[in-house]
């Protein structure tokens, strides 16, 4: 074994020998791979998982993922290492709430390009001869799902990196611990019992061990190891004389939250139907193995659930059954990226087999360019706050994502625990006034105030049911009109705010932002971050606060990604501090026709258009309140954003609530925020805009100063606008006044899929249900006809001119 190396991967399971091959497809060289066990059957779960790839996830990153993966297994597939059985995959419904949840679920497949058919009983059994069609509904087929060997896939793609010298794979070695410079915060080596190796850079992808080598270096990864049973029948009679060892389509029964694979003459039955068994993954340090002793007692109703639905098990007997560990994270996504502590330390974690090709690949492009093809802003090392790092939060959020695994999850479906994690200083008065509190980055944040349902006499809202009535109140139109009409308060206390300042922060923020941030002090400027390849990384203001010093202000939500995205190209000379203050200030957002009357009452500053213009900003005095306002709105309306330090919020809300009484003030929701947004057409990051979309697709080329100077992402862009735009970010509105979309639906032009829903609401004072979306750019003028698919219903839609009001 070598004593120095360019990178040292820690962990020879599916994910680690798919990033050293990606990685060597890169052009690296020098990687050496380090594994506790023997190679390629290391004990984890790529050892034991039964290779079941189902393709079909309500995340775009996740589906792509999959589907790199089953195209990459499908590469390296010979007879003498065979690593796949291109079988398709099915998903049945016991229930009619699941065979929605399939139609659902096929809208999904459309949005994302992946090939897929819903299934009348009887087909289903045509496929997979030994189910009982007379239970289920149907199933949800998809012809490229797959069942993996994932331990032959982990060595083919490691003998390809090992090919020509690039990377060298050892076993038995396990790595004890990192060394690592602190004052530079740079990786500097491993130690295995066989000696050091010397490098500066380290992909952590051990899965269910990674807390253990990353509590050393100070990294707090949110994950747990989770116990999972699989059992294997006896052969059964009617799959005597199978000739291959996996015929029938690989099979989901999620109403039993179980899934099945084929054995040539027997079945493979997994099961989430148990309690979570969850494994502190630092009581496996020396255990090699990921595997326990099965636990019949949980296997009751999963065998059960077996028989009724295979009538072909009844009367067998189990052979090989086991309790496998594999790993569930605190928000079900996996863990990528740089240590944001630690230059060159980096990790790829709490992934499944069906994503592995896929993450491979995306670590390796992030390792080596600094961006990624597929957007990963869900699997991003940097989204987690300090809190979701808590034992008691690990250990509580990781047997709910087990216990839901299955579940049929509505897209505003709230967790149940922990609650109240973070609450601002208007959380008492919003309780108060009824507040329905919806969680985002542990805040508690009101989606409606159920004081204001008395404004339902004065506005008629229309009602719905079904699916979308669910987590919705008609409160929240009744919230959205009385902002457009009179004047309304929120919390907007979770936004994160960052202080930037030093001699060198005007430099540093006008080459990360594409606008033009050397503006004189009390500008706001709204700005896109760009990548590399001009993608849109982030969107949020920077307020210049003084000569040199800012204020960042960006989405709770986002927060943490955004701060370290500051950090990450912040220059190393001491020239720029960057400071949370996140916590130090609350905020309200004061906005419509009104909100002048109701502020002007309460300071002595003249908050007049004339002295106070849009896109400004002003520290002022609120009564007995020292405050720092934004005349900025993302509810489209006259008013502003106001931060104060935490301990004068109470006196903050009382002030404004009082002064705006006269003019009918309510504290309003984000439910009312999001349908304001949408119909002024300000765009959401995560949503409408990410990293796969550049400022011209989305329609924010306003905001881009070309003749500024170079800044990130510029000559990329440029490339973009030569090349022409192909695609553009579009508004849309349902025709059917009954017709309804809550995002990620399929957008249709005939049989070709044109894009999906980036977002939905309904626009209570347009009285249109609205949609965006990326089209064509042949398909995006004003007047074009499309169709939106909701729940396989086909909706007419037509392509607006922005903004709807």
């Amino acid at each position: 074994m070598q004593n120095k190396a360019r990178l040292v991967i820690i962990g020879g399971g599916i994910v680690g020998c798919s990033a050293a091959y990606h990685l060597v497809q890169m052009g690296w060289r020098d990687i050496v791979v380090l594994d506790q066990s023997q190679l390629y059957q290391t004990g984890g779960s790529t050892s034991h998982a039964p290779g079941l790839v189902f393709q079909t996830n309500p995340s775009r990153m996740m589906t792509a993922f999959a589907r790199y993966t089953v195209d990459l297994f499908n590469r390296f597939h010979t007879s003498t290492l065979p690593t796949v059985y291109p079988v398709g995959g099915i998903e049945v419904a016991y229930t009619p709430e699941r065979w929605a949840e399939l139609q659902r679920k096929l809208g999904f497949a459309q949005a994302y390009g992946l090939e897929a058919y819903l299934l009348s009983p009887q087909e289903v059994r045509q496929k997979i001869p030994i189910i009982d069609e007379t239970r289920i509904h149907g199933g949800y087929y998809v012809p490229t799902d797959c069942d993996v060997i994932a331990v032959n896939g982990a060595q083919a793609w490691a003998q390809a990196a090992q090919a020509g010298g690039a990377a060298e794979f050892h076993g038995d070695i396990p790595v004890t611990d990192i060394e690592f410079e602190t004052g530079r915060g740079r990786v500097t080596a491993v130690v295995t019992p066989k000696g050091r190796i010397e490098t500066e850079q380290v992909l952590l992808c051990t899965n269910i061990w990674s807390p253990i080598l990353a509590d050393k270096v100070g990294l707090k990864l949110p994950l747990m190891a989770v116990e999972h049973q699989y059992a294997v029948t006896t052969p059964l009679p009617e799959l005597a004389g199978a000739q291959a060892e996996v015929e029938h389509p690989i099979l989901r029964h999620q109403d039993r939250a179980m899934y099945f694979r084929q054995h040539r003459d027997a079945y493979g039955i997994g099961s989430y139907n148990h309690a979570p068994l969850l494994v502190d993954p630092h009581d496996l340090d020396g255990v090699h193995l990921a595997e326990r002793p099965f636990t019949p007692e949980h296997f009751a109703e999963a065998w059960e659930a077996t028989n009724e639905l295979l009538p072909a098990t009844r009367g067998a007997g189990l052979t090989r059954k086991f309790n496998g560990m594999f790993t569930f994270t605190v928000d079900g996504m996996p863990i990528m990226g740089e240590a944001p502590h630690l230059k060159g330390f980096w990790v790829a974690v709490g992934v499944w087999v069906t994503h592995s090709g896929g993450v491979g690949k995306a670590i390796a492009e992030w390792m080596t360019t600094g961006d990624t093809e597929v957007d990963v802003r869900e699997a991003n090392i940097n989204r987690f706050y300090d809190f979701a790092k808590t034992k008691t939060y690990i250990q509580a959020r990781c047997y709910t994502q087990y216990d839901e695994v299955y579940d049929i999850i509505h897209p505003f479906q709230q967790m149940e625990n922990p609650r109240r994690v973070r609450v601002s200083p208007f959380y008492p008065r919003l309780q108060e006034l009824g507040a329905v509190f919806f969680e985002s980055a542990g805040w508690e944040r009101p989606q409606w105030l159920e004081a204001n349902r008395r404004l339902l006499n004065r506005y008629r809202v229309p009602s719905r049911s079904g699916w979308e009535a669910r987590y919705w109140s008609p409160i929240q139109g009744a919230e959205h009109l009385a902002t457009r009409e009179r004047v309304a308060l929120y919390d907007l206390t979770a936004f994160a705010k960052f202080d930037v300042r030093g001699p060198g922060a005007l430099a540093f923020l006008n080459y990360l932002a594409a606008n033009q941030i050397d503006r004189p002090t009390g500008r706001v400027v709204y700005t896109a971050l760009l990548t590399r390849r001009g993608g849109i990384r982030a969107d949020l203001t920077i307020t210049r606060t003084g000569p040199d010093s800012f204020l960042v202000l960006t989405g709770g939500a986002t927060g943490m990604l955004d701060l370290a995205w500051l950090r990450q190209h912040a220059p190393d000379d001491g020239s720029v501090q960057i400071t949370d203050v996140s916590s130090q200030y609350c905020a309200v957002g004061l906005w419509g026709p009104d909100a002048r009357h109701v502020l002007q009452s309460v300071t002595p500053e003249d908050v007049s258009d004339q002295a106070f213009p849009y896109f400004t900003a002003q520290a002022i005095s609120i009564d007995t309140v020292p405050a720092y306002a934004l005349r900025v709105s993302y509810v489209g309306e006259l008013g502003w954003e106001i931060y104060t330090p935490m301990e004068y919020g109470p006196r903050l809300w009382d002030v404004l609530w009082q002064a705006g009484e006269p003019f009918g003030i309510i504290a309003a929701g984000f439910g009312a925020f999001d349908s304001l947004r949408l119909e002024k057409g300000y765009r959401s990051w995560g949503a409408d805009i990410h990293t796969e979309y550049n400022p011209l697709e989305a329609g924010l080329d306003w905001a881009v100063r070309w003749d500024k100077g170079d800044f990130l992402g510029r000559e990329a862009l440029l490339s973009a606008r030569e090349a022409g735009v192909r695609r553009r970010l579009c508004c849309m509105t349902l025709d059917d006044p009954q017709a309804v979309a809550l995002g990620k639906e399929p957008i249709l032009s005939g049989d070709r899929v044109l894009g999906y829903v980036t977002s939905a609401n309904y626009g209570y004072s347009v009285g249109q249900w609205i949609v965006y979306g990326y089209l064509p750019v042949e398909f995006a003028a004003p007047g074009t006809r499309v169709e939106v698919v909701y729940f396989g219903r086909r909706q007419p839609a037509t392509v607006r001119k922005e903004p709807l009001r």
